[in-house]
């Protein structure tokens, strides 16, 4: 087998690939990082994906967090892997230089986690929670929390977290319960390290499902945590955001226990190097929260991170998916099985990727999986225009409308990518043999978190959909024109150009027959098939991805000195991109005919006709 899980190449051409009005090689919104620099950056995180992160990968998953005490004992390898990542500057990387970070633009940092994700993906996400907790406390949290909580978060010495849900509130994060009452009592310990001279909030609660939420790998657990101040008003708009230490610091600066408690760690399909557990909040009635921005816009907060989070959902089930099948590559390259039909008598085994249907499984993954990335990084690079410049309404639209797409598309389709990868290998790949089960595991949890492929497909159609009288998808036309008016320059893309025209063409037929049936049957009717849809507007969309990258390699075919590797490397891309035009593209034709006759019979079915 392979020690490979991602290629270099393919991740620095997409990134550079990006088609429409963004052709250039070093675009303004990259901070002015050429291909050259992007490359020192990409090897220095591969070497350390290589060396620290990868080695870890099947022993993570073998022994999984157990609960001891009052703490969660992970992986040996974890505390000597975070401190790499805090010293050599990865968790900090997208900060400003004042807290020893680069300010690094969103499409590169998507990459490096790409890259941590595809060796590990366990294993990475303790770094990516904790720089998700440490932008909250950035962006909304008081200079005094920052100075308290930022240091040792970025030196990946504390843990950060994001803790919303609970028993009985998890999408519906309205019905949370747990609450925040003023204190203006003296705090055990002191408070003056803080800087609330009413000593911050009790807080009561139990929170669930919190990744990462405790572990022996640091000396300390920082949670970013959703309750509702006593008296504040139901629903989402009573919802503030505290800061909830596992242990507190006094005035002296040493850690005092904060009445938080580990009440299980949950046991996984999937995703088991990295701890999801349950959490009791003041049972002692000493535990004490520190409110992050103002009362009652803890759920708005939140929303504006929610963005970049469900990016990095999607990225983590594209590098898992990257993964598992450069491990059936492997395999099916060495694997030596059967023979081709018109062989002559007697003639030798040939390795399986000589086979049609081999071939044709490597081509899905690779659809998937690239194509995915391309997506992703392209709504990164709204993200660096916005940095730059907020006021770009447009690109904000884009993000907007394509986020439940980049989560969604690689998360679903991962789990076929990577039960592909399985195939390939026949029954060994149903066994721990090789890595393809764990990455299938792995792959399961992307379609959960950050919200449900049910929660995205209302998103995208009942409010991305219609924002601004449905002006973001008008954008995307003219992003998708502009990609096909270029193309179309080059002969052999015409009739991949003359089949996304098509497809985009069915797409806005289905989507104005959702309005007609919102305004004649009700909002109910109008989501009741938004998955489906849902599921046609991804394939439309990686398809555009894919002529974007088909045209770039037409350009880079052109440029003389070509080495052998780079003239494969972009066959390969042209094959890959013709796959998906004939075996994906043509998808939607029957998801637009479902969702234009579907009657939305769901509505109709009662609930007691699901008998046992």
């Amino acid at each position: 087998m392979t020690d490979k899980f991602m290629s270099m190449k393919n991740l620095t051409f997409t990134l550079f690939s990006r088609g429409g009005k963004y052709p250039v090689a070093t675009p303004d919104y990259l901070n002015d990082h050429t291909p050259k620099t992007t490359d020192m950056v990409f090897k220095a995180a591969f070497d350390l994906g290589k060396k620290v992160l990868h080695p870890m990968f099947e022993e993570m998953d073998r022994n999984p967090p157990q609960l001891a005490g009052n703490s969660v004992h992970v992986h040996e390898g974890v505390r000597p892997m975070l401190e790499t990542l805090g010293e050599d500057g990865w968790i900090a990387a997208l900060f400003p230089e004042k807290w020893e970070g680069e300010n690094m633009p969103s499409s590169l940092l998507l990459c490096i986690n790409f890259i941590f994700a595809a060796a590990n993906y366990s294993a990475s996400v303790y770094a990516g929670l904790t720089m998700g907790a440490g932008k909250l406390i950035l962006s909304f949290g008081s200079e005094t929390l920052q100075n308290t909580y930022l240091p040792p978060m970025l030196a990946g010495k504390w843990q950060g977290t994001m803790a919303l849900t609970e028993p009985a509130a998890g999408t519906s994060l309205g019905d949370l319960c747990t609450e925040a009452i003023p204190f203006d009592g003296q705090l055990e310990g002191g408070q003056s390290e803080i800087g609330q001279p009413a000593g911050g909030y009790k807080i009561f609660g139990e929170k669930i499902f919190i990744s990462a939420g405790d572990h022996d790998g640091v000396d300390n657990v920082v949670h970013l945590m959703l309750a509702r101040i006593k008296g504040a008003p139901p629903g989402v708009k009573g919802i503030s955001l505290f800061l909830v230490p596992k242990f507190r610091p006094d005035a002296k600066g040493n850690l005092v226990d904060n009445d938080v408690i580990v009440t299980q760690v949950f046991h996984k399909l999937g995703y088991r190097g990295a701890p999801i557990v349950g959490l009791r909040l003041g049972e002692k009635e000493n535990c004490i929260g520190y409110l992050v921005g103002k009362e009652h816009q803890g759920l708005s907060y939140m929303f504006q991170m929610m963005n970049n989070a469900r990016l990095e959902v999607g990225m983590g089930a594209t590098s898992i998916a990257t993964a598992a099948y450069h491990c059936a590559l492997a395999y099916t390259r060495t694997r030596c099985q059967g023979r081709k039909i018109t062989a002559p008598k007697g003639s030798a085994p040939i390795p399986i990727i000589g086979h049609p249907d081999v071939r044709r499984m490597l081509l899905f993954q690779r659809a998937v999986s690239e194509g995915a990335l391309a997506l992703i990084l392209q709504c990164g690079m709204y993200e660096d225009i916005l940095a730059k410049d907020p006021g770009q309404a447009d690109c904000h639209l884009l993000l907007e409308l394509l986020t439940p797409v980049a989560k969604t598309y690689p998360s679903e389709m991962g789990i076929l990518s990577t039960s592909t990868a399985i195939q390939c290998f026949g029954g060994y790949g149903y066994c721990d043999d090789f890595p393809v089960e764990q990455h299938f595991r792995d792959m399961r949890i992307h379609t959960i978190h950050e919200g449900t492929t049910g929660i995205q497909a209302m998103d995208l159609l009942g409010r991305k959909l219609t924002m601004e009288n449905g002006r973001a998808l008008f954008l995307l036309k003219q992003e998708m024109e502009e990609t096909m008016a270029s193309a179309g320059h080059h002969p052999s893309l015409t009739g991949m150009v003359q089949s996304l025209a098509k497809g985009m063409g069915m797409l806005e037929k289905t989507t104005l027959g959702l309005g007609n049936v919102a305004m004649e049957k009700g909002p109910d009717a109008y989501l009741a098939d938004a998955s489906l849809f849902l599921e046609m507007f991804g394939i439309l969309v990686i398809a555009w991805q894919w002529l974007t990258m088909a045209e770039a390699v037409l350009v880079a075919q052109k440029k003389e000195g070509l080495k052998k590797k780079d003239t494969l490397f972009y066959k390969g891309k042209l094959h890959v991109a013709q796959y998906f035009f004939s075996y994906e593209l043509p998808k939607i034709q029957g998801l637009a005919r479902t969702l234009e006759g579907s009657d939305q019979m769901t509505l109709a079915v009662p609930g007691d006709c699901f008998t046992d």
